[in-house]
């Protein structure tokens, strides 16, 4: 199904995208219930355009997007660098009732023919790509190459396509991790001047009834207090930082500096196994299956925070920030995740933290900046 989305006009070469949360591929091949609430078109801010992004229960946020002309829901994916969409090729077997690219009605449409193939933790994504005109908030990316995916692996993927609210995936990394190395939309914005500044933000609100968003071209001051914290990248592939300490309470977690990268489309804090059990273990938290943890919702308050050191700066999460409470259940929003080099060992910051911090992706300046999210103070864990 896809969700009637009004598109606005950019100007002030700033982009507004309202932004959609869809439920995670995990929940869905589990056959987790979920419900999507009504869309809403949220107020428009000044004059700039808008393009929404709205919360789906716990996983990657999604929005409108057009690729010639035809409308799209897509992923905003810090964590890759491709985009790509069925395309009229993808059987309904493979792609179901998704809208699928049909070259024949965009007059903008060039073949290029290099095939594309991702692999995904659950199977490959692949397809061929082209070039057309990318529309995002009222602002058209001409000249760029995508893929028109014609099949998606059988296993926990499909059935999360399947069933999603997403069509696609809207990859916001670098283009050195892009098959190609082709430049993301985002990277043909700045080179091509249609936006102000070359950064982007992230607003993730924790509340599921409201909608969150990605502006691109600049930030939004009404989204955060106090001022943004500046955290130097130390590659520009994905958007990693030195993650320099974690301490959860009293016990030292991580004590040398190693890589973190800040992940819109993941959503939970992942790291390595060894730390991940060490800090279940100090809250309590029961394994669900050797991956997932829960812990009792009445000791939530007893909680400590969780103290994390990003090149040099202290942030903190508190139990209300990493304990998600989910029908009738208290969610333990950490992961076990041992990634091998030279990727890893890393540890993934995802929507918990950007929840928790306004988060600026600061192309031009290769940084990332942080401030607390402008938020009511709630004493509940977060209700999803």
């Amino acid at each position: 199904m896809v969700l009637a989305v009004l598109l606005g006009v950019a100007s002030a070469n700033i982009i507004r995208v309202p932004i959609t949360k869809t439920v995670s591929m995990r929940d869905l091949a589990k056959g987790v219930e979920s419900q999507v609430t009504g869309f809403t078109q949220p107020a428009p801010l000044g004059d700039s355009a808008s393009v929404p992004i709205s919360d789906f229960q716990n996983a990657q946020f999604y929005g409108p997007i057009k690729v010639g002309g035809q409308d799209f829901q897509v992923i905003f994916d810090t964590g890759s660098a491709n985009l790509w969409v069925p395309g009229k090729n993808c059987s309904f077997f493979k792609c179901w009732l998704h809208p699928k690219y049909d070259e024949t009605k965009s007059p903008d449409f060039k073949a290029d023919g290099r095939k594309f193939e991702v692999q995904y933790g659950s199977g490959p994504v692949e397809g061929v790509f082209n070039t057309d005109t990318v529309t995002v908030g009222g602002v058209d990316v001409k000249g760029q190459t995508f893929a028109e995916i014609s099949t998606v692996s059988f296993g926990p993927l499909n059935i999360a396509f399947a069933m999603g609210k997403f069509d696609g995936l809207l990859g916001l990394g670098f283009n050195t991790i892009s098959q190609y190395h082709i430049p993301t939309p985002f990277e043909q914005m700045v080179s091509q001047k249609l936006i102000s500044e070359p950064v982007f933000a992230f607003y993730l609100p924790d509340d599921a009834s409201l909608k969150g968003e990605l502006v691109l071209g600049g930030t939004d001051k009404s989204h955060y207090t106090g001022e943004l914290v500046s955290v130097p990248l130390t590659n520009e592939s994905y958007w990693e930082v030195s993650l320099d300490g974690m301490k959860y309470g009293d016990s030292a977690i991580v004590t040398g500096s190693m890589k973190a990268i800040i992940d819109s489309g993941t959503s939970l804090l992942a790291g390595p196994k060894d730390a991940v059990s060490k800090i279940a273990t100090a809250a309590g938290a029961t394994s669900l299956a050797g991956k997932e943890y829960v812990v009792d919702c009445s000791k939530v308050s007893t909680l400590p925070d969780l103290s994390i050191t990003l090149g040099g700066k202290p942030f903190t999460l508190s139990a209300n920030d990493y304990v998600i409470q989910m029908q009738g259940q208290c969610l333990f929003a950490f992961v076990g995740m041992d990634i091998p080099a030279p990727a890893g060992p890393l540890w993934i910051m995802g929507d918990v933290f950007m929840r928790k911090y306004y988060s600026v992706f600061d192309y031009g300046n290769k940084q990332m900046q942080f401030a607390p999210v402008a938020k009511a103070s709630s004493s509940q864990p977060l209700m999803i």
